[in-house]
């Protein structure tokens, strides 16, 4: 998919913030009219992991430097979160241990949530951090995706909102968020096969923290419809589900008319990541 408004003028990028999200299933990308916060471009380019770097080197915007920022959020499982209190850097190895052994060639980093009092942890292909670092300069973003989720999340919420259980679908990875006000009380990152692997960790998630799928609402983001059958099955076991909204405090050009309105919402809020 290439959606690209007509007002989008790629030989000036410093008018532009370009955001990213790479992953098993390929990249997404996003582009910003910095001056009208308006969303000018979105493409979403599948591929399989081995081919994202390639992928990154040879797309004719994603290899030009100049861009006003550059912001890339990396999904997977390979992350943990730490109260701010606790981290310092350097810790990034033993932190992550528990959840993640790190690969040979894959090279740790860490992200800030001064809003949560949180430091994301989380580990990466070097290559990957490497081209970011040369290709853009060593200013840029490079976050994970839940990082982006959380923000757009908070964003949205307001400071005053109540305790609320969200889903964002993902290619074969589910991440599910609880936060009460400005609080995160729990998020994590599962990896599905079926339909059945994303209802049962639904469910499991919602009893554990006290949840009930009769009454408790569930708001969901990502690769979802309506009409296909992991919806159904969700509703025959979660009774109040309703789809997010795009980010606010953006426009969106119309060529974003053909995308549903609660997918790309990782994708786009890497908008309200503060540096």
């Amino acid at each position: 998919m290439h959606l690209r408004d007509e007002t989008f003028e790629p030989s000036r990028p410093a008018a532009y913030q370009l955001y990213l999200t790479a992953g098993p299933a390929g990249l997404r990308l996003a582009a910003a009219d910095t001056e009208r916060q308006k969303i000018v471009l979105l493409e979403d380019l599948p591929a399989t992991h081995s081919a994202l770097l390639p992928q990154l080197t040879e797309h004719e915007l994603l290899s030009q430097p100049g861009w006003g920022q550059v912001r890339l959020a990396l999904l997977g499982r390979a992350f943990t979160l730490l109260p701010a209190a606790l981290f310092r850097p350097g810790d990034e190895a033993a932190a992550l241990r528990l959840h993640h052994q790190p690969a040979p060639g894959e090279t740790l980093h860490y992200h800030a949530h001064p809003n949560l009092e949180l430091v994301s942890i989380f580990a990466a292909e070097a290559g990957l951090a490497d081209w970011l670092r040369a290709t853009h300069g060593p200013k840029t973003g490079f976050l994970h995706h839940t990082s982006a989720l959380l923000a757009g999340l908070l964003h949205q919420r307001g400071p005053a909102a109540t305790r609320r259980l969200y889903l964002h679908l993902g290619a074969r990875e589910l991440t599910l968020v609880l936060l009460d006000q400005q609080r995160l009380e729990f998020c994590n990152v599962f990896s599905f096969s079926s339909a059945e692997d994303v209802l049962y960790y639904t469910i499991l998630v919602m009893q554990e923290l006290g949840l009930n799928p009769d009454q408790d609402e569930l708001t969901i983001w990502g690769d979802l419809t309506s009409d296909s059958a992991l919806f159904e099955l969700l509703r025959t076991y979660v009774r109040r589900l309703r789809f997010g909204t795009r980010p606010y405090d953006l426009q969106y050009s119309y060529r974003l008319n053909q995308v549903l309105e609660y997918q790309y919402f990782d994708l786009l809020s890497l908008h309200f990541i503060n540096q």
